[in-house]
């Protein structure tokens, strides 16, 4: 008895949930703009590249 009751919530649950499927529809961010994606991917890694030598340079620089 309760497992059929859990088995309908389950499967009523997965049908409500309705989101799209395909490549690039269950990410954080666009891909159908290629250059604003290079874009967003560039500042994002070289961020994260370049800030280990701006903090060397402010510490370098400090007195």
């Amino acid at each position: 008895m309760l497992a059929a009751a859990v088995r309908r919530f389950a499967t009523s649950a997965v049908r409500r949930g309705h989101y799209e499927d395909g490549p690039g529809k269950n990410i954080p961010f666009s891909i159908e703009n290629k250059w604003r994606l290079l874009a967003v991917m560039c500042v994002f890694f070289g961020s994260g590249f370049a800030a280990p030598f701006f903090i060397v340079r402010h510490q370098l620089l400090k007195k």
